[in-house]
């Protein structure tokens, strides 16, 4: 329900104004080296400080409460906890009688009969991604050779990322983007045909990232305008190399030893000070809300080490199933 994963399973807990986030992590290789200073890195990329990032400060030092002893994982879960200490609940109260538009106030209603924790959005908050980030530490330990890049490329269409998020904030708005992700050095031979493609697991792994409204691989949505002449990739090399990548480093659902590459299309954050239109169950009439509180002016700023990480953990989900088979692609080339 809540778990992504068939050997490396990520579930992820809390809720944004609760005590504390997480995630948990199971099917992790025993003997990896594991300590909270090498959360850190991907941790202050998810931090909040940049222009165009929330006010809310968390300082998001994991608490790792089992799966680790002396600095290694033994292979039983991996818990990783972040308590929140900076939490406003006050700020959302307005909420309950008038939903934000584009945001999961309304359906949480309906989907868990009003039950829902409703203090920073609860479940759907984009803070529980904190714990994905975790996931994604862990899962790149388990992918060794392949390293990972993500950019904002471009924000409200236009290529001054900088530029786009201050005029938004600067309008009480907020502003979409698009965010490129990269993966150098993924041996060949990941994914299955079908449902268990490299692109079918991990278009569903980054469209549960809050705020995601696209995904594409390689030359993506441009491949429609193309002819076959101009898409396919030439093989160029043995090892599969080609001179061009328009397949982002993925055929027939499988990885083929290119670069991956992979570009996410995220949303403006819903909640916004510029007043919009919705309904108001107090009142039992359409109203104007300004929502309060402190949000991102534009969620991929700290959104794309997110978007990383849950790629990252659909690969290492991937790199471990193809160990459990035995692959015979092991190293990436084909047998003798």
């Amino acid at each position: 329900m809540n778990a992504i994963g068939t050997i490396f399973r990520v579930q992820l807990f809390g809720e944004s104004h609760g005590p504390a986030v997480g995630v948990v992590v199971d099917g992790v290789p025993a003997g990896l080296p594991l300590v909270p200073d090498d959360f850190e890195p991907d941790l202050a990329r998810r931090r909040a400080g940049a222009p165009g990032t929330t006010p809310r400060a968390e300082a998001d030092v994991p608490e790792l409460l089992s799966g680790v002893y002396r600095g290694m994982t033994t292979g039983t879960p991996l818990c990783a906890a972040f308590r929140n200490a900076d939490a406003r609940p006050a700020d959302y109260d307005l909420f309950a009688a008038m939903p934000r538009p584009g945001h999961a106030d309304w359906v949480s209603r309906i989907r868990y009969s009003g039950y829902a924790d409703p203090r920073g959005s609860g479940h759907f908050s984009g803070r529980l991604t904190v714990g994905l980030v975790a996931a994604g530490v862990v899962a790149k330990k388990v992918l060794r050779g392949a390293s990972f890049g993500a950019r904002v490329a471009e924000a409200g269409g236009r290529g001054d990322v900088d530029a786009a998020i201050a005029e938004a904030a600067a309008d009480g708005d907020s502003v979409g983007a698009i965010v490129e992700l990269r993966v150098a050095g993924l041996r060949a031979g990941l994914g299955e045909p079908f449902f268990g493609a490299l692109e079918s697991l991990a278009a569903a792994a980054l469209f549960a990232v809050p705020g995601v409204r696209g995904v594409e691989f390689g030359d993506g949505f441009a491949a429609a305008r193309m002819r076959g002449s101009e898409h396919n990739d030439p093989i160029v090399a043995p090892d599969g190399t080609t001179s061009r990548n328009g397949a982002g480093g993925v055929n027939g659902g499988v990885s083929n030893g290119n670069e991956l590459v992979v570009r996410v299309a995220m949303k403006p954050t819903a909640t916004i000070a510029k007043p919009q239109l919705t309904w108001d169950f107090d009142e039992g009439a359409a109203g104007e809300l300004s929502a309060p509180g402190r949000h991102d002016a534009c969620i991929a700023v700290r959104g794309a080490v997110a978007l990383e990480a849950a790629l990252a953990v659909v690969l290492a989900d991937l790199e471990l199933q193809s160990l459990a088979r035995g692959s015979s692609l092991r190293n990436g080339r084909i047998p003798s």
